[in-house]
């Protein structure tokens, strides 16, 4: 499994054509998260949520539930 490494900001970014060579994620995966933030974002801005704190601790609460979920569900089982 491996350990995600946030963004230090894209100030300090740096390249080699294929990662990032600061916190070491690929541009795909970098891409991919942008599009998943914008996304979420976009949702709270459409439906003018004011309390956007809640909404964003909402967010990571059933995130984190919904990857144990996923794992747990394609995890072999052991009797």
């Amino acid at each position: 499994m491996n350990q995600f490494t946030p963004c230090q900001g894209k100030t300090t970014c740096r390249d080699d054509g294929v990662r990032c060579l600061t916190c070491g994620r690929s541009f795909d995966e970098i891409v991919r998260l942008r599009e998943a933030l914008d996304q979420l974002a976009s949702l709270a801005l459409d439906y003018d949520y004011a309390n956007t704190a809640d909404y964003s601790a909402y967010i990571a609460r059933k995130l984190d539930k919904m990857i144990a979920h996923r794992r747990q569900a394609t995890s072999p089982q052991t009797e």
